[in-house]
């Protein structure tokens, strides 16, 4: 496990809020994970961060969801329809090459 992460689990009180490693750790997450529970709309980052921003969330709010088994069914129903998806896209055709007159 690396140290940051191991740190942090071992807090006896979380910060207010967290960053998305952090709440992916809390979770139990990987944190590629955590955009597409975001875009999924299972996780609500505070505020109204640019989409280039980086994006924190409510410690509490974590915790309900930590402790809610319904919930993580449905955030990991919804990362496997997420892969699941990417998975079986058809791969994009590739341009016709033109062929130059010799």
């Amino acid at each position: 496990m690396n140290t940051d992460k191991e740190q942090f689990l071992n807090f006896k009180t979380l910060p207010g809020r967290l960053n998305a490693a952090q709440a992916a750790w809390y979770l139990g997450f990987s944190p590629h994970e955590i955009p597409i529970l975001v875009t999924e709309g299972l996780l609500k980052p505070l505020g109204r961060p640019a989409r280039n921003a980086p994006k924190f969330f409510a410690s509490a709010t974590l915790e309900e969801f930590r402790r809610d088994v319904k919930w993580l069914g449905k955030a990991c129903d919804s990362i496997s329809e997420h892969w699941k998806y990417r998975n079986h896209r058809q791969p994009r055709s590739e341009p016709p090459i033109a062929e130059t007159p010799a």
